[in-house]
């Protein structure tokens, strides 16, 4: 009993006792004097309240001790966190004093705390001030009397739950639910309809009942993005219509500013918050409080959907929720509906282009083995019934003699590993009729890699071709033994010869001309401006342009030393018409039957060759645009796996950086490091970019620096007989325009101008402002531009080449080293920002290409520098069920979710994954990658929310578009960063 004394009633007491634990709050409360708050030294507290104070430094659960008649305030960390900036003012205090705003609920709790009733409110709405402003909580709250030895109630011990964001996050779920129901009938009421007024008039009769307005109308805008056209609206009884032509600038500046800048125009009260004569023309149009939404396509103002009341409103978030997702989906099928029109009239249009020019096309299902025969193919084939046919009639129709090369050549096209074009020609024998026709077939196959899904094709009848060729060619056999004959027989074939298409040439060795018919005379002189006639010398009528001799020459030697032969030429001066002939040389045999010479049949093929280089070049064109997405997809596949490979780097530097763990100098490597893992990131982006997985997103760009930083880039990449340079222009403003498309644009140009600088060069890379009155690209708009300009020495480019430059396909880099797509790209980039392309260039001195890009009044977006802290994160408390494939990542990403405040239940499948949210119902988030074997994670939240229809869901994805994922569903683009993480969950109403 020695370390024990007596107090002032002679009881017992421990002669030192100390509290233990509770982090730094019970470090204060330690250290605090409590004598100033009438309690004395902690050794000489009254048991009662020394225990009591143990019991709470010791939980987690946020915990306070009101004391004595005016409540002082002992608590734990878990409190502290509720007080917020009150703490550690309040630790001590009286309760009244240290929230004011919350006097007559605690003055009550004390009355009937220390009056010996234990108090519970479950969900009470407070309104408290601990930032500066109001701030409406709900908490659950338990009050329990603490006595002391004689059982008097000489305290209270309070235990506080914030609950304000499960309110909020119910609220809103609520309110979403509401949303979506009406927006599921919106949908079904409109899928009806096929044209855009009828799905409008649906739409905003459905809004204005749903939401109680007085009117909802939707409006175009003119081109001059001033006048705008109400063209429909739907009112109640009491409300006129408002339908009619308005201007903009009516309205006054704040509809021009918010409307012009693509956001909503919110009016709660126009006569207290617009001028005068602005609310005026609401006024007259029976309107005092209105939202309305405008649309913004390309950078341009096109229409708007509005709600208006005719008395003062004050607006509510689901209003404006209502009439911003009606907006976009009422455009969407708007627009589905006038791409449907037009599909149908371009099917009209090549129906007629078809039967205009008597083709018949034809397509084999290879999958399913059915064939696809309109009624003039059928013909062809002599099938005058209108019934179905099968590859068996197609079989059945061709005529013997033909039906083996015609077998094969379909074989070859329908082989994968060959791939021919299919370029037949074959009789038919009417299965029905039993004539005998001519058909002209071409076609090619559509693969799905190693397997052919289609062969797709057209064909033509050409039985009356076939019988002109067929004559002529007795004709050209004949020839020989007519000129022998007698002058009655001369007769009959001058007739046949002179009226013939074909161009007839009979010479001897001296390359004198035997004879001629009109069709021979008439095609030399087009081709050389000379008219031949019988005993001219072929030669001495061109005898003035050698280069043309020197290829008539060359074609006839071949025939005069005796070579028969068929072969394919272009013949013609430059300054006369220039055509290409099929010519067909035979001999020529004297009375004697000695060689005195040769003839020749000749046709005009030129729409033919050039049919054929269409044909070939448009092969090219597809092979090239398969491999770039080829290519594309690929760039994409491997930029997915490294956000994967990426996501668990750096969210393991930002949590060694966050935690501030190691030496300075170690401290330094985990930020270089995490300052690579970004660039890697940031590259990533770019492959993305390429590969077309990022849609175009606008913003200010500091050109100066994405210059800076391309020319180093251009410059290591370009060689060293390519000298780079880089002229960056001071005070430049901001530029409209996505950095990274922009980059890839550079990129493009640099590329083009070292391929055009084959033996080396400069190459210059500037960017300046545009200056005033200087001369712009055609159909540019007024205003302010910054110009990228990116210059070369090389080759240059002439006129022709100029004016083609920007087609999709064209380049002057000869097969298999370009697509032709690079400028076609920059250009639709450059217009879609709402700027211009501009090139100069001369033969052998270089070319000039520049970006005019709008000038952004926007500053430039803030770089994220990594530097995080723990107290960005929001403490949250529930159940996440995390789902990834990949274990490195789940790992990751769990560690981040456990930092916020989660508890984690991990799962590498959505199978899984959905039996554990049909087992459980304590689930407050589902986080789900999204490429996963089997079920995907979009298709794992839709199978998830069938058994829990309100549990929030986080989709990430490595693809900055997440394919398959609709709209309306949250993401996350991996890699990501614990607070990256936190932001996005702090979207989701949870």
């Amino acid at each position: 009993m020695d370390v024990m004394n007596a107090d002032a009633e002679g009881l017992p007491r421990a002669a030192s006792r100390q509290l233990q634990g509770g982090g730094a709050v019970g470090d204060l409360i330690r250290a605090y004097d409590w004598s100033e708050a009438g309690l004395g030294p902690i050794d000489a507290w009254p048991a009662e309240l020394f225990t009591t104070v143990q019991t709470i430094l010791s939980s987690r659960v946020p915990m306070v001790i009101l004391w004595g008649g005016d409540g002082r305030l002992i608590y734990n960390e878990g409190y502290a966190e509720v007080c917020g900036p009150r703490h550690p003012a309040a630790l001590g205090g009286k309760v009244l004093d240290i929230w004011p705003e919350a006097r007559d609920f605690n003055q009550n709790v004390l009355d009937r705390g220390l009056a010996g009733e234990a108090l519970h409110y479950a969900a009470q709405p407070l309104e408290l001030w601990r930032l500066g402003r109001a701030e409406q909580v709900w908490m659950d709250l338990d009050y329990t009397p603490v006595r002391d030895e004689a059982g008097r109630p000489v305290g209270i011990l309070a235990m506080v739950f914030d609950i304000t964001q499960r309110v909020v996050a119910e609220q809103q779920l609520a309110t979403s639910a509401r949303l979506f129901g009406f927006l599921d009938q919106l949908g079904q009421a409109i899928s009806a309809h096929n044209t855009a007024d009828d799905i409008l008039r649906v739409t905003t009769r459905m809004v204005g009942e749903h939401l109680g307005v007085s009117n909802c109308a939707y409006a175009d805008m003119d081109a001059d993005q001033d006048g705008f056209t109400i063209q429909g609206d739907w009112h109640d009884a009491a409300s006129p219509s408002i339908v009619g032509h308005y201007s903009l600038a009516d309205f006054g500046t704040l509809a021009v500013r918010e409307l012009g800048a693509g956001r909503p125009l919110i009016v709660n009260d126009n006569l207290a918050e617009l001028a005068p004569h602005e609310a005026k023309t609401f006024q007259d149009i029976g309107i005092a409080a209105t939202i309305c939404m405008p649309l913004v396509k390309a950078g341009r103002l096109v229409a708007l959907m509005a709600i208006h009341h005719k008395v003062p409103h004050l607006w509510t978030n689901y209003e404006l929720s209502v009439i911003r997702a009606v907006t976009e989906r009422s455009w969407a099928h708007v627009e589905r509906v006038g791409a449907e029109v037009a599909l149908r009239r371009q099917e009209e249009q090549l129906r007629l282009a078809t039967d205009a020019a008597e083709v018949g096309l034809w397509d084999v299902d290879v999958v399913n083995d059915t064939l696809y025969w309109p009624r003039r193919l059928k013909r062809m084939f002599g099938i005058v019934t209108d019934r179905p046919v099968s590859m068996a009639d197609f079989y059945a129709g061709l005529h013997p003699d033909d039906l083996d090369a015609t077998t094969k050549a379909y074989a070859a096209a329908a082989d994968p590993a060959v791939r021919e074009l299919y370029d037949v020609e074959y009789r038919t024998v009417g299965l029905d009729d039993g004539v005998v026709r001519w058909v002209a077939a071409k076609g090619r196959g559509v693969f799905d890699g190693d397997r052919c899904l289609r062969v797709i094709g057209t064909a033509i009848d050409v039985t009356a071709r076939k019988a002109d060729e067929q004559a002529l060619q007795e004709l050209n056999e004949t020839l020989e033994r007519r000129i022998v004959e007698g002058i009655a027989e001369r007769r009959l074939l001058v007739d046949l010869v002179e009226n013939t298409d074909a161009i007839i040439i009979v010479m001897d060795h001296g390359y004198r001309i035997l004879a001629i018919n009109r069709a021979g005379i008439q095609a030399f002189e087009d081709a050389y401006g000379a008219r031949p006639k019988v005993g001219d010398n072929m030669l001495a009528l061109i005898g003035d342009r050698p280069d043309d001799v020197a290829e008539v020459k060359a074609a006839w030697d071949r025939a005069l030393a005796g070579e028969e032969y068929t072969d394919v030429r272009a013949f013609g001066s430059a300054e006369h018409q220039r055509r290409w002939f099929e010519l067909t040389f035979r001999n020529y045999y004297d009375a004697e039957g000695d060689l005195a010479g040769a003839y020749q049949f000749v046709y005009d093929v030129t729409a033919r060759v050039a049919e054929q280089r269409r044909l070939a070049e448009a092969e090219e064109q597809l092979r090239q645009s398969q491999k770039v997405e080829q290519l594309g997809q690929l760039t994409g596949g491997v930029a997915h796996d490294f956000n994967n490979l990426l996501t668990p780097i750096i969210g393991s530097l930002d949590m060694l950086g966050r935690r501030g763990l190691g030496t300075d100098r170690e401290q330094r490597l985990i930020a270089g490091a995490l300052q690579s893992a970004e660039r890697a990131r940031t590259l990533v982006q770019r492959l993305l970019a390429f590969a077309r997985r990022q849609p175009l997103q606008p913003t200010a760009v500091d050109t100066a620096s994405l210059v800076t930083g391309m020319g180093e880039l251009v410059a290591s990449t370009t060689g060293p007989q390519v000298r780079v340079v880089t002229d960056i222009a001071q005070g430049l403003p901001m530029a409209h325009g996505d950095p990274n498309q922009l980059e890839m644009a550079i990129l493009n140009l640099s590329v083009n101008a070292r391929d055009a600088m084959p033996d080396g060069g400069d190459l210059k890379i500037s960017v300046a402002p545009a200056t005033a009155g200087e001369k712009r690209p055609a159909g540019l708009a007024e205003g302010h531009y910054v110009k990228i300009t990116v210059a070369d020495t090389g080759a240059g480019m002439d006129a022709a080449t100029i004016e083609r430059a920007i087609e999709p396909f064209f380049s002057t880099k000869g097969v298999g080293k370009g697509t032709g797509l690079g400028l076609s790209m920059v250009h639709g980039l450059v217009q879609q920002l709402g700027g211009a392309l501009e090139i100069t260039s001369t033969v052998g001195s270089g070319t000039c290409v520049t970006l005019w890009l709008p000038a952004s009044t926007a500053s430039a977006p803030a770089v994220d520098l990594g530097e995080t802290s723990p107290g960005l994160y929001v403490n949250r408390l529930g159940t996440v069920l995390l789902v990834d494939d990949e274990e490195v990542v789940r790992a990751s990403t769990a560690h981040m979710l456990e930092e916020i405040g989660f508890q984690v239940i991990e799962t590498g499948s959505a199978e899984h994954a959905l039996a554990v949210v049909r087992e459980r119902d304590d689930l407050a988030l589902l986080v789900t990658d999204h490429l996963m074997p089997g079920m995907n994670g979009a298709q794992l939240v839709r199978a998830a929310r069938l058994a829990r229809p309100r549990l929030p869901a986080l989709i990430i994805s490595g693809y900055a578009e997440a394919e398959g994922v609709p709209l309306d569903m949250p993401r996350l683009t991996k890699p990501f960063r614990a607070r990256e993480l936190s932001d996005a969950i702090a979207t989701l109403r949870i």
